[in-house]
């Protein structure tokens, strides 16, 4: 008979396979530990993101309240029948994850209950910061680092993805009243919220994703430098991780930046091709360390 602390974890398991398929792929060249510890992380980001989007959620100021004591309540050992939890403060308490980690986490995306523009970069980078750089660090608790500069290349990681995201989703965000885009550069560039949400493509347009994208390439190229500072046989889950999100990056550009018609994405070859390629890499380091002992 399962435990409820197994149960919890397999819960975590299908909710990562079944909502995120390209990171549950990724997720797979991961040590077992390591593995069913991400699935708790993003089966509670998941968790976040359900309470945020739902239409039918009432009062979710109070939803996410609820949540943070929630949390508090479980790490003290009195759960709720939330099925995640367990796993989740398994989790914490295994890999020394700091508790600020997930409280940052729900401030980020309840950002999104109250806040649909953003005056500058600078508010911008708060919110990615909240709701996907904080996952970077949660993340590299769970990988295991050699330096402390993972740190900073972690968070530069996740707001690389997370402006990719945005990129990707103008249209999609727009038709809900989100423009992520800070309100100056739209501006600097000559680009309305109009313009955005009658999907106009113009020279204006095409400079401002021009520099929208040379903007995170650069997190891109600076997030990079993770891999090296990562424990083995954690490498090659963050190597697909990037290279999946830097190519739909890339797939921007060659578009000449129309992410309206369409959704920019990569065919599942393309997928396979990167996850293959890393899963090797992952293997050759699993034979290296297995040789050595």
């Amino acid at each position: 008979m399962e435990t409820n602390l197994q149960y919890s974890y397999k819960i975590c398991a299908q909710i990562t396979k079944s909502k995120a398929k390209n990171f549950y792929y990724a997720f797979l060249t991961l040590p077992a530990t390591k593995r069913r510890a991400i699935y708790a992380v993003y089966a509670f980001c998941r968790y976040c993101d359900d309470i945020s989007d739902d239409f039918k959620t009432e009062d979710k100021y109070q939803r996410f309240i609820d949540l943070k004591n929630e949390i508090n309540e479980s790490i003290g050992g009195t759960f709720s029948s939330n099925p995640i939890m367990p796993a989740l403060i398994d989790t914490i308490h295994r890999f020394e994850i700091p508790n600020n980690y997930f409280f940052e986490l729900i401030e980020g995306v309840e950002m999104d209950l109250s806040k649909s523009r953003f005056q500058d970069f600078n508010e911008l980078k708060e919110y990615c910061y909240k709701v996907a750089s904080i996952v970077g660090l949660i993340s590299i608790n769970i990988f295991g680092y050699k330096h402390s500069k993972a740190k900073e290349y972690a968070i530069d990681l996740g707001m690389a993805m997370q402006l990719t995201n945005i990129l990707r989703d103008l249209r999609e965000d727009a038709e809900r009243d989100r423009i992520y885009l800070p309100q100056d550069e739209l501006n600097q560039f000559g680009y309305t919220e109009n313009d955005m949400i009658n999907t106009v493509i113009n020279n204006n347009f095409h400079e401002l994703m021009v520099f929208q994208v040379k903007r995170a390439r650069a997190y891109f190229d600076s997030g990079i430098m993770l891999l090296n500072l990562l424990h083995h046989d954690a490498q090659g889950c963050t190597a697909i991780l990037h290279q999946l999100y830097s190519r739909i990056l890339d797939r921007i550009e060659n578009r000449k930046y129309d992410v309206f018609a369409s959704r920019v994405s990569l065919s599942v070859i393309e997928k396979l091709s990167i996850m293959a390629k890393f899963f090797l890499i992952s293997l050759i380091s699993k034979t290296y360390k297995t040789n050595r002992k």
